[in-house]
Protein backbone atom coordinates (compact mmCIF):
# COMPACT_ATOMS: atom_id res chain seq x y z
CA UNK A 1 0.00 0.00 0.00
CA UNK A 2 1.33 3.42 -0.98
CA UNK A 3 0.21 6.71 0.60
CA UNK A 4 0.26 10.26 -0.70
CA UNK A 5 2.40 12.17 1.82
CA UNK A 6 3.40 15.43 0.13
CA UNK A 7 2.72 18.68 1.99
CA UNK A 8 0.51 21.43 0.55
CA UNK A 9 -1.05 24.69 1.79
CA UNK A 10 -4.56 23.47 0.84
CA UNK A 11 -6.22 20.06 0.51
CA UNK A 12 -9.46 19.40 -1.37
CA UNK A 13 -11.40 16.19 -0.69
CA UNK A 14 -14.23 15.30 -3.07
CA UNK A 15 -16.97 12.72 -2.63
CA UNK A 16 -17.71 12.25 -6.33
CA UNK A 17 -20.92 11.02 -7.95
CA UNK A 18 -22.29 11.16 -11.47
CA UNK A 19 -24.39 14.32 -10.99
CA UNK A 20 -23.16 15.78 -7.70
CA UNK A 21 -19.81 16.25 -5.97
CA UNK A 22 -19.37 17.27 -2.35
CA UNK A 23 -16.17 19.33 -2.00
CA UNK A 24 -14.28 20.09 1.19
CA UNK A 25 -11.20 22.34 1.22
CA UNK A 26 -9.04 22.46 4.36
CA UNK A 27 -5.82 24.31 5.10
CA UNK A 28 -2.56 22.92 6.50
CA UNK A 29 -3.94 23.26 10.06
CA UNK A 30 -7.03 21.22 9.21
CA UNK A 31 -9.47 24.14 9.33
CA UNK A 32 -12.39 23.88 6.90
CA UNK A 33 -12.32 26.73 4.39
CA UNK A 34 -15.18 25.63 2.14
CA UNK A 35 -17.62 22.74 2.33
CA UNK A 36 -20.21 22.63 -0.42
CA UNK A 37 -22.22 20.36 -2.69
CA UNK A 38 -21.86 21.09 -6.43
CA UNK A 39 -23.04 19.83 -9.78
CA UNK A 40 -20.40 17.81 -11.60
CA UNK A 41 -19.40 20.68 -13.87
CA UNK A 42 -15.85 21.79 -14.42
CA UNK A 43 -16.63 25.52 -14.30
CA UNK A 44 -18.45 25.19 -10.95
CA UNK A 45 -15.52 23.27 -9.49
CA UNK A 46 -12.90 25.76 -10.74
CA UNK A 47 -14.89 28.70 -9.35
CA UNK A 48 -15.10 27.01 -5.95
CA UNK A 49 -11.36 26.34 -5.62
CA UNK A 50 -10.22 29.60 -7.28
CA UNK A 51 -9.05 31.30 -4.02
CA UNK A 52 -6.99 28.22 -3.04
CA UNK A 53 -5.49 27.09 -6.36
CA UNK A 54 -1.88 27.92 -5.47
CA UNK A 55 -0.54 24.79 -3.79
CA UNK A 56 -3.86 22.92 -3.86
CA UNK A 57 -4.07 19.11 -4.10
CA UNK A 58 -7.34 17.38 -5.07
CA UNK A 59 -8.20 13.89 -3.82
CA UNK A 60 -11.07 11.65 -4.88
CA UNK A 61 -11.97 8.03 -4.20
CA UNK A 62 -11.68 5.77 -7.26
CA UNK A 63 -15.06 5.21 -8.92
CA UNK A 64 -16.12 4.93 -12.54
CA UNK A 65 -16.64 8.65 -13.28
CA UNK A 66 -13.28 10.06 -12.14
CA UNK A 67 -11.86 10.49 -15.67
CA UNK A 68 -13.17 13.99 -16.37
CA UNK A 69 -11.95 15.37 -13.05
CA UNK A 70 -8.45 13.93 -13.47
CA UNK A 71 -8.24 15.36 -16.99
CA UNK A 72 -9.49 18.76 -15.81
CA UNK A 73 -6.90 18.90 -13.02
CA UNK A 74 -4.13 17.95 -15.42
CA UNK A 75 -5.24 20.64 -17.87
CA UNK A 76 -5.38 23.27 -15.10
CA UNK A 77 -2.07 22.03 -13.58
CA UNK A 78 -3.67 21.07 -10.27
CA UNK A 79 -2.23 18.14 -8.31
CA UNK A 80 -4.64 15.18 -8.45
CA UNK A 81 -4.66 12.06 -6.25
CA UNK A 82 -6.84 9.02 -6.93
CA UNK A 83 -7.65 7.08 -3.76
CA UNK A 84 -7.69 3.28 -3.72
CA UNK A 85 -11.33 2.32 -3.08
CA UNK A 86 -10.67 -1.00 -1.31
CA UNK A 87 -8.11 0.46 1.08
CA UNK A 88 -10.25 3.52 1.79
CA UNK A 89 -13.25 1.38 2.68
CA UNK A 90 -11.57 0.32 5.92
CA UNK A 91 -10.41 3.86 6.71
CA UNK A 92 -13.91 5.30 6.19
CA UNK A 93 -15.56 3.24 8.91
CA UNK A 94 -17.82 5.47 11.00
CA UNK A 95 -21.12 5.45 12.83
CA UNK A 96 -22.55 8.17 10.57
CA UNK A 97 -21.81 8.35 6.86
CA UNK A 98 -22.86 10.78 4.15
CA UNK A 99 -21.29 12.77 1.32
CA UNK A 100 -20.45 15.74 3.53
CA UNK A 101 -18.62 13.59 6.08
CA UNK A 102 -16.83 11.55 3.39
CA UNK A 103 -15.52 14.62 1.56
CA UNK A 104 -14.04 15.99 4.81
CA UNK A 105 -12.42 12.63 5.58
CA UNK A 106 -10.80 12.51 2.15
CA UNK A 107 -9.40 16.02 2.66
CA UNK A 108 -8.02 15.04 6.09
CA UNK A 109 -6.53 11.83 4.72
CA UNK A 110 -4.64 13.92 2.18
CA UNK A 111 -3.49 16.34 4.87
CA UNK A 112 -2.35 13.58 7.21
CA UNK A 113 -0.44 11.60 4.56
CA UNK A 114 -2.83 8.65 4.86
CA UNK A 115 -4.47 8.72 1.41
CA UNK A 116 -3.96 5.27 -0.20
CA UNK A 117 -3.00 5.82 -3.84
CA UNK A 118 -4.51 4.13 -6.88
CA UNK A 119 -2.95 4.59 -10.33
CA UNK A 120 -4.70 7.28 -12.36
CA UNK A 121 -4.32 5.88 -15.87
CA UNK A 122 -3.23 8.65 -18.29
CA UNK A 123 -5.70 10.01 -20.80
CA UNK A 124 -3.54 9.22 -23.84
CA UNK A 125 -4.03 5.42 -23.72
CA UNK A 126 -7.02 5.16 -21.39
CA UNK A 127 -9.68 4.94 -24.10
CA UNK A 128 -7.82 2.15 -25.92
CA UNK A 129 -7.44 0.20 -22.67
CA UNK A 130 -11.18 0.58 -22.00
CA UNK A 131 -11.99 -0.63 -25.53
CA UNK A 132 -9.80 -3.67 -24.94
CA UNK A 133 -11.65 -4.39 -21.70
CA UNK A 134 -14.96 -4.08 -23.56
CA UNK A 135 -13.66 -6.58 -26.09
CA UNK A 136 -13.02 -9.02 -23.23
CA UNK A 137 -16.59 -8.48 -21.98
CA UNK A 138 -18.02 -9.30 -25.42
CA UNK A 139 -15.79 -12.36 -25.73
CA UNK A 140 -17.16 -13.71 -22.44
CA UNK A 141 -20.73 -13.17 -23.65
CA UNK A 142 -19.84 -15.12 -26.80
CA UNK A 143 -18.48 -17.97 -24.67
CA UNK A 144 -21.72 -18.00 -22.64
CA UNK A 145 -23.78 -18.32 -25.83
CA UNK A 146 -21.61 -21.16 -27.11
CA UNK A 147 -21.96 -22.89 -23.75
CA UNK A 148 -25.74 -22.45 -23.85
CA UNK A 149 -25.97 -24.19 -27.23
CA UNK A 150 -23.90 -27.07 -25.88
CA UNK A 151 -25.97 -27.37 -22.68
CA UNK A 152 -29.22 -27.27 -24.68
CA UNK A 153 -27.91 -30.14 -26.81
CA UNK A 154 -27.25 -32.21 -23.66
CA UNK A 155 -30.58 -31.13 -22.14
CA UNK A 156 -32.47 -32.87 -24.94
CA UNK A 157 -30.12 -35.89 -24.87
CA UNK A 158 -28.97 -35.49 -28.47
CA UNK A 159 -25.71 -36.93 -29.87
CA UNK A 160 -22.65 -34.87 -28.91
CA UNK A 161 -21.54 -32.01 -31.14
CA UNK A 162 -18.26 -33.29 -32.52
CA UNK A 163 -17.05 -30.04 -34.06
CA UNK A 164 -16.16 -26.76 -32.33
CA UNK A 165 -18.94 -24.23 -32.64
CA UNK A 166 -16.44 -21.39 -32.24
CA UNK A 167 -15.79 -21.81 -35.99
CA UNK A 168 -18.54 -20.44 -38.22
CA UNK A 169 -18.41 -23.32 -40.71
CA UNK A 170 -19.30 -25.81 -37.94
CA UNK A 171 -22.59 -24.12 -37.01
CA UNK A 172 -24.55 -25.11 -40.11
CA UNK A 173 -27.36 -27.52 -39.30
CA UNK A 174 -26.98 -27.27 -35.52
CA UNK A 175 -30.42 -25.76 -34.94
CA UNK A 176 -32.05 -28.39 -37.15
CA UNK A 177 -31.02 -31.09 -34.65
CA UNK A 178 -33.84 -30.02 -32.33
CA UNK A 179 -37.35 -31.31 -33.00
CA UNK A 180 -39.34 -28.69 -31.09
CA UNK A 181 -39.79 -25.44 -32.97
CA UNK A 182 -39.34 -23.18 -29.91
CA UNK A 183 -36.06 -24.88 -28.97
CA UNK A 184 -34.86 -24.61 -32.56
CA UNK A 185 -35.73 -20.88 -32.53
CA UNK A 186 -33.79 -20.40 -29.26
CA UNK A 187 -30.68 -22.09 -30.68
CA UNK A 188 -30.97 -20.06 -33.89
CA UNK A 189 -31.07 -16.90 -31.77
CA UNK A 190 -27.91 -17.96 -29.91
CA UNK A 191 -26.09 -18.77 -33.16
CA UNK A 192 -27.17 -15.48 -34.73
CA UNK A 193 -25.85 -13.51 -31.77
CA UNK A 194 -22.57 -15.45 -31.90
CA UNK A 195 -22.25 -14.55 -35.59
CA UNK A 196 -22.86 -10.86 -34.86
CA UNK A 197 -20.31 -10.90 -32.04
CA UNK A 198 -17.76 -12.57 -34.32
CA UNK A 199 -18.12 -9.70 -36.79
CA UNK A 200 -17.77 -6.99 -34.14
CA UNK A 201 -14.90 -8.74 -32.35
CA UNK A 202 -12.92 -9.13 -35.57
CA UNK A 203 -13.39 -5.42 -36.32
CA UNK A 204 -12.31 -4.38 -32.79
CA UNK A 205 -9.27 -6.66 -32.86
CA UNK A 206 -8.09 -5.22 -36.19
CA UNK A 207 -8.54 -1.71 -34.80
CA UNK A 208 -6.58 -2.53 -31.63
CA UNK A 209 -3.76 -4.11 -33.60
CA UNK A 210 -3.47 -1.01 -35.78
CA UNK A 211 -3.57 1.25 -32.71
CA UNK A 212 -0.85 -0.59 -30.76
CA UNK A 213 1.50 -0.30 -33.74
CA UNK A 214 1.27 3.46 -33.24
CA UNK A 215 1.25 3.51 -29.42
CA UNK A 216 4.00 1.01 -28.57
CA UNK A 217 4.96 -1.50 -31.29
CA UNK A 218 8.30 -2.38 -29.70
CA UNK A 219 6.88 -3.70 -26.43
CA UNK A 220 3.97 -5.33 -28.26
CA UNK A 221 6.30 -7.51 -30.32
CA UNK A 222 8.57 -8.01 -27.32
CA UNK A 223 5.72 -9.57 -25.33
CA UNK A 224 4.86 -11.81 -28.26
CA UNK A 225 8.24 -13.52 -27.97
CA UNK A 226 6.80 -15.44 -24.98
CA UNK A 227 5.69 -18.88 -26.27
CA UNK A 228 1.90 -19.00 -26.52
CA UNK A 229 1.35 -15.25 -26.05
CA UNK A 230 -0.50 -14.01 -29.12
CA UNK A 231 -1.81 -10.61 -30.09
CA UNK A 232 -4.72 -10.46 -27.59
CA UNK A 233 -2.68 -11.44 -24.52
CA UNK A 234 0.11 -9.10 -25.61
CA UNK A 235 -2.42 -6.27 -25.95
CA UNK A 236 -3.87 -6.93 -22.49
CA UNK A 237 -0.44 -7.06 -20.86
CA UNK A 238 0.75 -3.93 -22.66
CA UNK A 239 -2.24 -1.67 -21.97
CA UNK A 240 -2.89 -2.88 -18.42
CA UNK A 241 0.77 -2.43 -17.40
CA UNK A 242 1.09 0.90 -19.27
CA UNK A 243 4.63 1.76 -18.09
CA UNK A 244 6.72 -0.82 -16.26
CA UNK A 245 8.78 1.95 -14.65
CA UNK A 246 5.83 2.92 -12.45
CA UNK A 247 6.60 -0.20 -10.41
CA UNK A 248 9.57 0.37 -8.13
CA UNK A 249 10.38 -3.34 -7.83
CA UNK A 250 9.45 -6.69 -9.30
CA UNK A 251 7.68 -7.52 -6.02
CA UNK A 252 5.31 -4.58 -6.40
CA UNK A 253 4.59 -5.63 -9.97
CA UNK A 254 3.67 -9.25 -9.27
CA UNK A 255 1.61 -8.09 -6.27
CA UNK A 256 -0.28 -5.69 -8.57
CA UNK A 257 -0.88 -8.63 -10.94
CA UNK A 258 -2.35 -10.72 -8.05
CA UNK A 259 0.34 -13.37 -8.56
CA UNK A 260 1.39 -13.59 -4.89
CA UNK A 261 -0.51 -13.99 -1.64
CA UNK A 262 0.00 -11.52 1.19
CA UNK A 263 0.51 -13.14 4.60
CA UNK A 264 -1.52 -12.00 7.62
CA UNK A 265 0.52 -12.19 10.81
CA UNK A 266 0.09 -11.01 14.39
CA UNK A 267 2.27 -11.59 17.47
CA UNK A 268 4.49 -13.87 15.41
CA UNK A 269 1.59 -16.10 14.41
CA UNK A 270 0.40 -16.49 10.84
CA UNK A 271 -3.34 -16.31 10.29
CA UNK A 272 -3.60 -17.05 6.58
CA UNK A 273 -3.43 -14.59 3.71
CA UNK A 274 -5.57 -11.87 2.17
CA UNK A 275 -5.77 -9.09 -0.37
CA UNK A 276 -6.71 -11.46 -3.20
CA UNK A 277 -9.04 -8.84 -4.74
CA UNK A 278 -6.57 -5.97 -4.52
CA UNK A 279 -4.67 -5.53 -7.76
CA UNK A 280 -5.42 -5.79 -11.45
CA UNK A 281 -7.89 -8.57 -12.30
CA UNK A 282 -7.18 -8.25 -16.03
CA UNK A 283 -3.47 -8.93 -15.55
CA UNK A 284 -4.29 -11.87 -13.28
CA UNK A 285 -6.42 -13.33 -16.07
CA UNK A 286 -3.77 -12.64 -18.71
CA UNK A 287 -1.01 -14.43 -16.79
CA UNK A 288 -3.34 -17.35 -15.99
CA UNK A 289 -4.04 -17.75 -19.71
CA UNK A 290 -0.39 -17.23 -20.63
CA UNK A 291 0.90 -20.09 -18.49
CA UNK A 292 -1.68 -22.48 -19.95
CA UNK A 293 -0.51 -21.59 -23.44
CA UNK A 294 3.14 -21.73 -22.35
CA UNK A 295 2.58 -25.27 -21.08
CA UNK A 296 1.11 -26.21 -24.43
CA UNK A 297 4.06 -24.77 -26.36
CA UNK A 298 7.05 -25.50 -24.13
CA UNK A 299 8.32 -28.94 -22.98
CA UNK A 300 10.55 -27.14 -20.47
CA UNK A 301 7.44 -25.59 -18.87
CA UNK A 302 5.78 -29.00 -18.67
CA UNK A 303 8.80 -30.48 -16.89
CA UNK A 304 8.97 -27.48 -14.52
CA UNK A 305 5.31 -27.85 -13.49
CA UNK A 306 5.63 -31.63 -13.14
CA UNK A 307 8.59 -31.14 -10.80
CA UNK A 308 6.79 -28.53 -8.66
CA UNK A 309 3.59 -30.56 -8.66
CA UNK A 310 5.25 -33.44 -6.79
CA UNK A 311 6.04 -31.10 -3.91
CA UNK A 312 3.19 -28.57 -3.91
CA UNK A 313 0.30 -30.01 -5.93
CA UNK A 314 -1.07 -28.94 -9.32
CA UNK A 315 -2.72 -25.64 -8.30
CA UNK A 316 0.33 -24.34 -6.40
CA UNK A 317 2.65 -25.44 -9.21
CA UNK A 318 0.68 -23.35 -11.72
CA UNK A 319 0.71 -20.38 -9.33
CA UNK A 320 4.49 -20.66 -9.02
CA UNK A 321 4.83 -20.68 -12.81
CA UNK A 322 2.53 -17.64 -13.15
CA UNK A 323 4.58 -15.66 -10.61
CA UNK A 324 7.77 -16.71 -12.36
CA UNK A 325 6.37 -15.52 -15.69
CA UNK A 326 5.32 -12.22 -14.07
CA UNK A 327 8.89 -11.64 -12.92
CA UNK A 328 10.17 -12.46 -16.40
CA UNK A 329 7.77 -9.97 -18.03
CA UNK A 330 8.88 -7.27 -15.57
CA UNK A 331 12.56 -7.69 -16.46
CA UNK A 332 11.83 -8.12 -20.17
CA UNK A 333 10.14 -4.73 -20.28
CA UNK A 334 12.73 -3.14 -17.99
CA UNK A 335 15.73 -4.39 -19.97
CA UNK A 336 14.00 -4.47 -23.36
CA UNK A 337 15.07 -8.08 -23.91
CA UNK A 338 13.16 -10.84 -25.69
CA UNK A 339 11.93 -13.91 -23.80
CA UNK A 340 14.51 -16.71 -23.57
CA UNK A 341 13.17 -20.15 -22.60
CA UNK A 342 16.56 -21.50 -21.50
CA UNK A 343 17.22 -18.55 -19.20
CA UNK A 344 13.66 -18.67 -17.87
CA UNK A 345 13.95 -22.29 -16.72
CA UNK A 346 17.61 -22.10 -15.76
CA UNK A 347 16.87 -22.11 -12.01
Amino acid sequence: MRFYNQQHPFYCGIDLHTRKMYCCVVDAAGEILVHRNLQTRGDHFLNLIAPYRDGLVVGVECMFSWYWLADLCKKEKIEFVLGHALYMRAIHGAKAKNDKIDSRKIALLLRGGNMPIAFAYPKELRATRDLLRRRMFLMRRRAELLGHVQSTNWQYNLPPLTKKLSYKKNRDGVAARFAEQSVRKMVELDLSLIGQLDTHLSDVERYLERTVKIDDPQNFYLLRTIPGVGRILALVLLYEIYDIKRFESVGRFISYCRLVKCAHESAGKKSGSGGSKIGNAHLKWAFSEAICLLLRESPEAQRFVARKEKKHGKAKALSILAAKLGRAVYWMLRKQEAFDVKTFFKN
